[in-house]
């Protein structure tokens, strides 16, 4: 494991990472249930599609010799964003997820501006989402692989290519959060995977994405659109070629 901080965020390369759901008592959570349903009826009314489902929350990861455990557990989706939208008041609790980041065959790297109906509207990062009960498997064992491969192949119509499900992880840790992000290289160029992604929005009723976006240098990188552990990726993968 080698490890590196930027922009706040702590980054560790794992070779193996797995995940399992615990059962958690949230005190925050219980303990601050109107500002959590003020928050969520103004959310509402400003983005009426949302749903308030279950989710999956981490109470933290311990990382040895290159392998990552972290676990998880389960919550309303308006709790989680209350304690995203009041700046992640309790440093016990963590926003994890996992995402594919697709690099392209001419060395670009693929991210997705989200769409003006989502709770993130306008942001720019790679394709992923908040893991939730149908990546949990027999057991209480959280698939991540999974939901990167899922979220990825549903906002962008992408399937992963062969040899992926062995592609080592970077973990970004910082404001809150633990990204688990998995690079894996495509065959195609950035140029031909935009026209097979376009294609795909236009097919769906309502995209999660609004747009892709193309990062060939840091030029590319876009600090009022772009979270810290999006910025702190691109910086280091373009520092290694």
């Amino acid at each position: 494991m080698s490890e590196g901080a930027r922009h706040g965020f702590t980054l560790s390369r794992l070779a193996i990472v797995s995940a399992r759901l615990v059962a958690h008592d949230w005190a925050w959570a219980r303990e601050n249930a109107e500002a959590i349903d003020r928050n969520w009826r103004r959310r509402v009314s400003e983005k009426p599609a949302m749903f308030d489902g279950t989710v999956l929350l981490s109470p933290g990861c311990t990382i040895r010799d290159g392998a990552c455990a972290v676990t998880f557990f389960e919550t309303r989706f308006s709790r989680f964003l209350a304690s995203r939208d009041l700046g992640s008041p309790d440093a016990s609790v963590f926003n994890a997820f996992s995402a594919i980041v697709p690099h392209t065959a001419d060395g670009a790297i693929l991210l997705g501006e989200m769409a003006a109906h989502t709770a993130n509207a306008g942001q720019v990062y790679f394709p992923c989402g908040t893991p939730d009960r149908d990546d949990v498997r027999a057991g209480g064992l959280v698939d991540l692989a999974g939901s990167a491969a899922r979220e990825l192949l549903e906002e962008t119509g992408l399937a992963l290519p062969d040899g992926a499900e062995t592609a080592p992880w970077v973990l970004l840790r910082g404001e809150g959060q633990l990204a688990f992000l998995r690079p894996v290289r495509f065959a195609a160029s950035a140029d031909a995977l935009l026209t097979r992604v376009e294609a795909h929005r236009r097919q769906e009723q309502e995209p999660e994405l609004g747009r892709l976006v193309v990062v060939r240098g840091a030029a590319d990188i876009d600090p009022a659109r772009m979270p810290g552990f999006v910025r702190a990726y691109l910086e280091d993968a373009l520092a290694q070629r």
